[in-house]
């Protein structure tokens, strides 16, 4: 029996953790109004009208919801501009990096402005759009689960294609 376990050459290795494999289904979008614009999202996502200018869109499978809030421009578009950059850069501390990513749609007049915060931050996608006069979009992502980035790539991989859709739907309602 020492004779067997002596002469074996073969280190012992832990097997590596079993890694969880996250499928989502292909993505079909449907338009929805709102009284100030509109957009097409994802048949995941659940809308919850909070009033004229906040509505969250909720995705129960993933613990996701992006918070979408709705402003009118009223000389204040620098001040808008400046929160939302604010808000996005809160999120350094816990942050490794923030990609920044410009989308612009002269056709409807959606100039707006992506940000994807990669790192253990409380929110992984922040977002603005505008059409410069009237009106200004902001939205954000957050999942109802620790921020531990590793775990939830997958999901914000898949909900950044959704916030790009937004944003690539989006048309103003002239008022």
């Amino acid at each position: 029996m020492i004779w067997v376990t002596a002469c074996s050459n073969e280190e012992v290795m832990p097997k590596p953790k079993a890694q969880l494999r996250l499928e989502y289904p292909q993505a079909v979008y449907q338009k929805v109004d709102f009284e100030h614009f509109s957009i097409e999202k994802s048949h995941l996502a659940n809308v919850e009208h909070i009033s004229d200018k906040k509505i969250n869109l909720v995705y129960p499978a993933m613990k996701a919801k992006i918070y979408l809030t709705y402003n009118r421009i009223d000389n204040n578009l620098e001040g808008l501009l400046r929160d939302a950059e604010k808000f996005t850069y809160e999120h350094t501390v816990k942050a490794d990096e923030i990609i920044t990513r410009d989308y612009v749609n002269k056709n409807d007049s959606v100039y707006a402005t992506i940000n994807r915060v990669t790192g253990n931050a409380a929110s992984q996608i922040q977002f603005h759009a505008t059409d410069s006069v009237k009106h200004f979009l902001d939205g954000s992502l957050y999942f109802y689960a620790q921020p531990n980035y590793d775990s939830i790539m997958p999901a914000v991989k898949y909900l950044e294609k959704d916030v790009m859709h937004l944003v690539e739907s989006l048309q103003w309602k002239q008022s």
